[in-house]
């Protein structure tokens, strides 16, 4: 592997073939996926899935469900935390694996020489030959991310899915999809598909009402959580129940009460699309699930090694201030079982709402240590980050590195070891995941 990885080569090639002016328009994937033969019109039976937060975790969901019953998964994701092959996962007996080089490189160079050098940004081709990929092996299902928005993403080339399905929408790219939740809620609706069913996670009026609406337009059957599907937690256990009863299963591995309502879109989907999967499946499934940088506990490596002794090491890549509410929620229900202090390592692009991410954690982190994020040039300055956390109410100062702040911790005076939580950005949770050397698997 390393940086010799031919696919990664073919990869920096595609940056140069990125359009002048984005049209917002499926015309460049179109072009290319006639020249390869049409691999959209091959794929197995496809659940889409669109939303600003929880689209992963729901992904993890449902693949863990329909591995433990014996079904071939087919998973596109983005962005990946170290390593480009993370985002296509190809169904094999026993579980599905990343995509290997050599066929990642193969498909690159495919969809290299049909574009002929027009122009296409990296996501549009990358995901020409994800679907290229997914058309030539064999699996029951595709679980196929949304990149970003969803009317205009390169995904939506998919004419036919089996499902749609939206998860909460909040802002996360103003710049791209417009600054209400109604616009960006209108653009995710518009993967929405003539009479295909549509499974919506919790959301608030005012995006529901614009869900809603293109769902009628299609005459797509909804499925609405809080009214048609919903979970909650009791004694310990998960409770989910529609219109087919109920079904009581483990509280799932993911921590943190968002994914309960995670949990909730993907049983729901699964119900509709792959009726008559056994409860087994669905026990298994909910508790083997997992998805890196999401609230993803490290117990060892060499990162995990400059926290103080006894010290607890969460990672998670959430950004955006909806991410830092059902995060800092989570921190808190941490706190309520086990008392300990929070210090915050954290790191962010320019491009987000730093202070918005980090204002849910005002009176639940003793300590924000601030920075940078290596090689990300749209990164804030440590300094920055210090400012926006001071902001938000906190105490913060900025560090050179992650490692610098885990030394700044263990060298503090803290009277329980503390719980030390890593976020602000998914491109610092894969660097964190390489310089620790615990990798995606």
């Amino acid at each position: 592997m390393g940086h010799h990885d031919e696919s990664a080569a073919i990869l920096s090639r595609f940056l140069a073939l990125h359009p002048k002016k984005i049209d917002l328009s499926l015309g460049r994937i179109q072009d290319l996926l006639a020249k390869l033969g049409h691999p959209e019109l091959k794929l197995p039976p496809v659940i889409h899935v669109a939303g600003t937060n929880g689209k992963g975790s729901t992904i993890a969901f449902m693949r863990g469900i329909l591995e433990a019953a014996g079904k071939g998964v087919h998973v596109y994701t983005s962005p990946h935390l170290v390593r480009f092959h993370e985002r296509i996962r190809l169904a094999r007996p026993g579980g599905g694996r990343f995509v290997s080089e050599e066929a990642l490189a193969t498909a690159f160079a495919e969809c290299e020489r049909a574009n002929a050098g027009a122009p296409i940004t990296v996501f549009e081709i990358t995901t020409a030959a994800a679907l290229k990929l997914f058309s030539e092996n064999p699996a029951d299902f595709l679980l196929l991310e949304v990149g970003l928005g969803g009317r205009y993403d390169a995904t939506n080339v998919v004419e036919k899915p089996a499902a749609a399905v939206i998860t909460p929408v909040s802002f996360d790219h103003p710049e791209f999809l417009g600054t209400t939740i109604d616009k960006i809620a209108g653009e995710k609706a518009g993967i929405i598909k003539r009479q295909c069913p549509v499974i919506v996670g919790y959301q608030s009026e005012e995006a529901l009402i614009v869900i809603e609406r293109e769902a009628e337009k299609q005459r797509a059957p909804m499925l609405v959580a809080g009214q048609d599907f919903a979970t909650r937690e009791e004694h310990g256990r998960l409770v989910y129940e529609d219109e087919n009863g109920l079904l009581d299963l483990p509280l799932p591995k993911l921590l943190g009460r968002h994914q309960i309502q995670n949990v909730a879109a993907a049983i729901a989907t699964l119900r509709r699309v792959a009726p008559g999967l056994p409860q087994e499946a669905y026990e298994e499934g909910v508790t083997r699930a997992s998805w890196p940088a999401r609230l993803q506990r490290l117990a060892r490596g060499r990162l995990f090694d400059l926290a103080p002794e006894g010290a607890e090491l969460w990672l998670d890549g959430g950004h955006n201030a909806a991410g830092g509410l059902v995060l800092a929620a989570a921190m808190g229900d941490f706190e309520e079982r086990t008392p300990r202090p929070l210090a915050m390592i954290c790191g962010t692009l320019a491009t987000k709402d730093t202070a918005g991410f980090l204002r849910p954690f005002k009176g639940i982190a003793n300590l924000v240590l601030a920075v940078p994020i290596a090689g990300e040039h749209a990164a804030r300055t440590a300094q920055d980050v210090t400012d926006a956390a001071r902001a938000a109410g906190l105490e913060a100062e900025p560090c050179t590195d992650v490692e610098s702040a885990l030394r700044e911790i263990a060298r503090r005076k803290w009277p329980v070891p503390p719980r030390i939580l890593i976020a602000g950005s998914l491109y610092l949770a894969g660097e964190v995941l390489a310089a620790n050397g615990t990798l995606p698997d």
